[in-house]
């Protein structure tokens, strides 16, 4: 008899301190329509991406499986006894709750996220591995109280690389079916959340539990590796001025939407205006009313925005700071374009509406939703070419690596 798989896609990095809402229409910000997609409209948009998903569609392919798609929801920042395969974010916070309701789990090994597709393969042949009787899969975790930077915990820097060195070496030589460690997402106001790892052994604890423990031994020791020492944006932005070559990408990571940033807060491209930095791009800022503002205005006017600032942060006692800016109108376009660079590779993105202000020194990509800028496609559908300037400020914290590093 044929098999049948369910896969659905359900993303969400809850930022509890955050004050962007999240309607159910933002659950579609990948795909064409407004909301989750559903069903064949489902398949459409991940099939053939760089993502879990797309692997678990390839998968039931090969295995000749019918494969049901009820729901794709994503948006920014079971029955116990059905096998699930679930394929994580690295940023997980993993919970008790989790792992007792599914039979494999496997993370990202990468931050930005770029082994996505593979990180499906490592989950979904496991899962398929113990449906065909091959493998017992037995799971084994533990998180440890500490909260570690997003700008120190990447995979690709230490003490995180050497922890999941162990990982990736036992997955590979088959002591283990799989090995993940998860970096946690720290803006979150739950019990579980922490730096973590799992083990998911074949049909003994023994095993597991030893690469475990030595993984997070190592964490617990290096501890202080995982703090992220910040400098008074007015001194990095000198820094930056100093340099002779270029590009050099300003990261404005404290207002980083794929942390639940407003991408709105003004405060380093101020910097930026007030040290007289030229050759800028920036962007891109959520502001839809300036969007709105730009396009009635029509290419080739001038115009004077309050831009950004429209979003306070309660969590934090602030209150929303507009920057004016006066400038020309250069482009205005739909928002949208497909990634080309190795994060969500081949997929359909769409910002909303934008529209670029020239002020002389500085390009601003200004627009209707918020989006983290992993790709260069964000700036390039817009005429700006980031390669070709001076200076590049980007809303991202590690994200931005997969697109825009190589420059």
């Amino acid at each position: 008899m044929a098999r049948r798989f369910v896969t659905a896609v359900m993303r969400h990095e809850t930022n509890t301190f955050s004050p962007v809402p999240t309607p159910i229409k933002d659950f579609g910000r990948i795909g064409p329509t407004d909301g989750p997609a559903r069903g064949d409209e489902a398949l459409r948009v991940y099939r053939d991406t760089n993502n879990p998903v797309a692997a678990y569609i390839d998968l039931a392919r090969d295995e000749g499986a019918e494969l049901v798609f009820p729901i794709a929801a994503n948006a920014h920042p079971s029955a116990p006894d059905l096998p699930i395969a679930v394929a994580l974010d690295f940023h997980t916070n993993l919970s008790a709750a989790m792992v007792d309701n599914a039979t494999v789990i496997a993370g990202y090994r990468t931050y930005p996220h770029i082994d996505m597709y593979e990180t499906g393969q490592r989950a979904g042949r496991t899962l398929i591995r113990a449906l065909n009787g091959e493998v017992d899969p037995v799971m084994v975790w533990h998180s440890l109280p500490v909260l570690t930077h997003m700008n120190r915990h990447a995979p690709s820097m230490q003490p995180m690389q050497d922890m999941y060195a162990k990982a990736i070496a036992a997955e590979a030589s088959g002591a283990v079916l799989n090995a993940s460690v998860f970096g946690c997402f720290p803006l979150a106001d739950i019990p579980h959340v922490g730096l973590s790892a799992i083990v998911v052994a074949d049909g003994s604890r023994d095993a597991g539990e030893r690469l475990l423990f030595d993984i997070l031994r190592e964490g617990w020791e290096r501890r202080e590796e995982f703090v992220f020492d910040v400098e008074p944006v007015a001194d990095s932005i000198a820094k930056a001025k100093a340099l002779d070559d270029g590009p050099v990408l300003l990261i404005d990571h404290g207002d980083n939407t794929g942390s639940g940033g407003n991408q709105d807060v003004m405060t380093v491209l101020a910097e930026v205006m007030r040290q007289g930095l030229e050759d800028v791009c920036a962007g891109p800022f959520c502001d839809p009313d300036s969007v709105a503002r730009m396009i009635d205005a029509g290419v080739g006017a001038t115009v004077t925005l309050q831009l950004g600032g429209k979003v306070d942060m309660p969590a934090m006692g602030l209150k929303g700071a507009p920057l004016e800016v006066t400038g020309i109108v250069r482009r205005i376009t739909d928002g949208q374009f497909t990634v080309t660079g190795p994060m969500f590779t081949g997929v359909a993105m769409n910002i909303g509406r934008c529209a670029v202000l020239d002020t002389g020194g500085i390009e601003i990509l200004v627009s209707e939703g918020r989006y983290e800028p992993f790709d260069t496609g964000a700036f390039t559908h817009a005429g700006i070419d980031p390669s070709r300037k001076k200076y590049v400020l980007l809303k991202s914290r590690q994200h931005f690596r997969a697109g825009f590093e190589p420059l």
